[in-house]
């Protein structure tokens, strides 16, 4: 059974930093591009960021966060991360990461199938 569990949301102040952990098991981690969705209330879920497959990684951000959040992989231990940095109150949301269904990071919701619980971030002072 595919699952993916999320970690590493809060309560941060605007500008501050918070690092997402999402676990996976029941799958060959390694095969499959992996990326990190957000919901905010009222709103559509929305891509966030997206990483390829294997070791030698390629990397996909929607433009609000460039510069801002890194996505990345530890195959070894199957987990993806979200480094998530200069944090804005427009980034309060509900984190998800999601197991694509191939090896490339598309950004439309179905193009993966397997989602985690969610972690829930907020930005405020």
């Amino acid at each position: 059974q595919e699952q993916l569990v999320e970690s590493g949301g809060g309560l941060v102040q605007p500008g501050g930093s918070l690092r997402l952990s999402c676990a996976a098991s029941g799958f060959i981690f390694s095969h499959y591009a992996m990326g990190w969705f957000r919901q905010a209330p009222g709103k559509e879920r929305e891509f966030v960021a997206g990483i390829s497959w294997g070791d030698d990684n390629s990397r996909t951000y929607i433009d609000d966060v460039k510069g801002r959040f890194t996505i990345s992989r530890d195959n070894a231990k199957n987990t993806v991360y979200l480094q998530m940095n200069g944090l804005k109150s427009a980034d309060t949301a509900e984190y998800y990461c999601a197991k694509g269904i191939s090896t490339t990071p598309f950004s439309l919701p179905g193009m993966y199938d397997a989602w985690g619980q969610g972690t829930q971030v907020t930005v405020s002072s």
